[in-house]
């Protein structure tokens, strides 16, 4: 199965309230698999958005999807998934490694950074995530 990502994470406040937003869809037909928000309680917006990514992977992994092309919002994920920008930060260095490591599960994947205009749904059901302060899925 071939799917699209749109992946978020936000945080309310640097380090705050955070959650994530994920969307993957069919690519074949456009039918959606999966929208939900994850509540992640207190944490940066990094964090988050690496958050984001490990759940949208793990989804897709039990949806049986073989191609994966993820779209993200944040630039600093991106480049560092795609070894442009060095991994710093104690706390993403091992959210990176299980990226990494679950990327490596799929025959293909692209991870693509986009506007923010390019991902707005994924980052609604983050934030209806943080307003709920509670898990959301819409879709399964």
């Amino acid at each position: 199965m071939h799917c699209t990502i749109h992946i978020d994470g936000g945080a309310r406040g640097n380090p705050g309230p955070a959650a994530a937003g994920v969307v993957i869809v069919d690519a074949d037909n456009d039918q959606p698999l999966l929208e939900a928000g994850y509540f992640l309680g207190k944490t940066t917006n990094n964090v988050a958005e690496y958050n984001g990514l490990l759940r949208a992977l793990d989804a897709a992994a039990d949806l049986g999807a073989g191609r994966i092309d993820i779209h993200s919002d944040s630039e600093l994920m991106v480049r560092q998934i795609h070894g442009e920008y060095r991994v710093k930060s104690p706390d993403l260095k091992p959210l990176f490694q299980q990226a990494v490591q679950r990327l490596a599960g799929f025959d293909n994947w692209t991870l693509t950074h986009v506007r923010r205009e390019k991902n707005k749904r994924a980052d609604q059901l983050a934030n209806i995530a943080m307003d709920a302060q509670a898990d959301t899925v819409l879709t399964s």
